[in-house]
This record gives structure tokens, sequence and C-alpha cells, in this order.
């Protein structure tokens, strides 16, 4: 996979006790790579960096992202070949509460993050994550494309879109001649096994189904494009290969340190009753309608478009909205009960293996 770019190789990875960065972990682990996390603690219980032991596999500095001291020191220590920058204050909901620490940490955060980069002497592919909520979303039939008008109306969201301005800035300002090459990614409404996260609608499916209870859902008829975990994680890694080894393109030469959409086909942009649907064919329940006229403002409609990653790195979804869905619920159901830590972290693995493999069917340039 990834044309072995990882095998062998250092890889700084920010956020490897969330949800995503532990996924990401496992996948980078498995591909040989040398792998050095820095993260807050886990932030739920349970959480999937503890369910599947990673922590055990890998090296990690428990730091913040908001103390720029600690990342410089933690990747001039790591003299990394890669950077994964995944950290964040990831919820919506949350950055209405806390707005201040939402943009020191996906704000300054990120800038903390470059400015360590800069001050690597060594040839580095960095991928630095955002969101698809950057985007000034009118909410309307449309597929953002990277070059349209960053913005948003929550603090959250408005953090990112600030986050992808600095990157853009710095890129220009710092890196035009430098050996650390920088990309961006934005992708969202993730599913996939192990997230345990508030305000999220797959673990709030999980926690009533494991309780007989009723799915409480706030917006049941808004709409996202909803995709498995394994989906944006083999984009930023094919990102980061290809920034790092070009001679692996397998597209026409052209600029690749920029801002990348990572999202699922049209026919995953379902609303959120259809995603319940869905997992109901998985684990049976109810669901019932929460939705609060007078609740802080979330999105009702959210569409990417994902041509540039197509045309540029040849790179498309693999697994179809319902497989998306079912996968999330089986890897659930397999390792919510009790299920030691040697197994969730195989069952993970298997997953890993079984995306690949119908990647790898599908032709997909980094499966092959």
């Amino acid at each position: 996979m990834f044309g072995h770019a990882f095998r062998g190789k250092t890889v700084w990875l920010s956020g490897i006790t969330g949800f995503k960065g532990t996924w990401l972990a496992e996948w980078l682990v498995s591909l040989g790579a040398k792998v050095h996390g820095f993260a807050l603690a886990p932030s739920t219980t349970p959480s999937v960096f503890g369910q599947t032991g990673l922590g055990s596999r890998v090296t990690w500095d428990e730091a913040d992202l908001r103390d720029p001291a600690a990342v410089r020191k933690s990747v001039q220590s790591t003299n990394p070949d890669f950077v994964f920058h995944l950290a964040a204050q990831p919820l919506v909901r949350l950055s209405y509460s806390q707005p201040v620490e939402t943009y020191s940490t996906n704000v300054m955060g990120t800038i903390h993050v470059l400015e360590a980069l800069r001050l690597l002497g060594k040839p580095c592919a960095a991928v630095l994550v955002t969101t698809d909520k950057c985007y000034e979303n009118h909410e309307r039939d449309y597929s953002y494309r990277e070059d349209d008008p960053l913005g948003g109306h929550d603090p959250y969201s408005s953090s990112k879109a600030a986050c992808e301005i600095a990157i853009a800035s710095w890129r220009r300002s710092f890196f035009k001649d430098h050996p650390v090459k920088i990309a961006s990614a934005r992708a969202g409404n993730v599913i996939g096994g192990g997230d345990w996260a508030a305000d999220r609608i797959v673990p709030d499916c999980v926690r009533a189904l494991i309780h007989s209870q009723a799915i409480p859902l706030r917006h049941p008829a808004a709409t996202r494009p909803w995709q498995h975990v394994l989906e944006p994680l083999s984009g930023y890694l094919w990102l980061a290969a290809l920034l790092a080894r070009p001679e692996l393109r397998p597209a026409p030469a052209a600029p690749l340190a920029s801002a990348f959409n990572f999202g699922p086909g049209p026919d995953a942009n379902r609303t959120v009753a259809e995603l319940v649907g869905e997992v109901f064919k998985t684990w049976p329940g109810s669901w019932v309608d929460k939705s609060d006229p007078q609740a802080v403002h979330e999105a009702r409609l959210l569409q990417l478009s994902t041509a540039k990653a197509k045309a540029l790195l040849d790179w498309s979804p693999a697994w179809s909205f319902p497989e998306a869905v079912r996968e999330t619920m089986t890897w659930y159901r397999v390792n919510s009960a009790g299920t030691n830590a040697g197994a969730v972290h195989s069952f993970t693995l298997q997953q890993i293996e079984t995306y690949g493999q119908r990647a790898a069917a599908l032709k997909l340039p980094w499966a092959v």
C-alpha cells in the first residue's frame, strides 16, 4: 500500500489519542512506520485509544497543542519524515460554550505546528487536517470546492477556516523553498468504530442502543456527506506519500502542496434519519425527534466536491454508504461489551485489511 512510502519511516502524529488519530496510527504501524504521537489524554471513557491498547505500540508525548515549546520540542526530538496534524477541539456545539479555547487550540495550535516545521532542516511531508465545515456554507444544493470562500457560522467552523488561511499564508511565506512540503485536508462527518464523543450521531446511537433506549435526534432532516473513517485516512496517507515521493503520482504533474477535499460519493449525502435507518439494519432500535428550534445553529446541508482529489491523486472512496454504516456498527457490536484490547486491536486491523482489499479490487492506485 502507498508505494511502501511509510515503511521504516518516522511519523509525528498529533491527536493520536483521538478517534481518527488512533485509526491513523494503527494503519501507519501496520505499514511499518515508527509513530510518535502528541496529544492530551483521551477525552472520552471509553476511548478507542484505550480499547485497542495502541499506547503499547507507539511512543507519545502527553502535552497541549497550545504550548508552543512542547510542540517544538516534540517535533524536533522526533525529527519526522512525515507529519499528520489531527489534534483539535472538534465539536461544533462545544465551541459555543468554549469559543476561546476552540480558537486557541485549533488556530494557534496549528500555527505552533507550522512554526515547529519551519525548524526542520530535512525533507518532510506534512498533512494538516481541518474539516469540511471550513467553507462559507450557504446550505444550498452545491458541492464545495477547494477554491470556494472559507467561513463558518459557529466558532468551530470559523476556527477551521482560520486554520486554512494560516496554513496557506505560512506555505506561501515560509515554505516555498523549504524541504518541508505542506498540504491541508478537509473531511468531516466521519463515522467508524471507536468514536465515543458527545454530540455525534453514531456514538449517540450506540449509547442508546446499548441501553435499549430510543435514539434522540437533534436534526433528523440535516444532510451530511457520511464516510467511514478509513476513507479520508486513505486520502491523507496517499497525499503524504505523493508529497514525499512524486514519482508515485498517477496523474500529470501539478502542485500537491495545497488543500484537498476527501469525501464520499454523492449517494452518501443522506439525512440523519436515513443514517439511523441504516444503523438499524445492523443493530435494531428506535429513534425520537428531539428537534429544538431554540438550539444553537448547526448547518442542515453540506456537500463536498472531491474532483480535485480524483484528478490529481486518482483518489476516490472505496465503500458505499451502506457498507460504511455496516462496518461501523459491526465494530461496535463486536467491541463494545468489554472485549479485551488484543481482540479489539485485531478486529480493527481486520477492518483496515478488508478496506484495503476493496480498494485494491477497485484498482485505486494507493492500494495496488
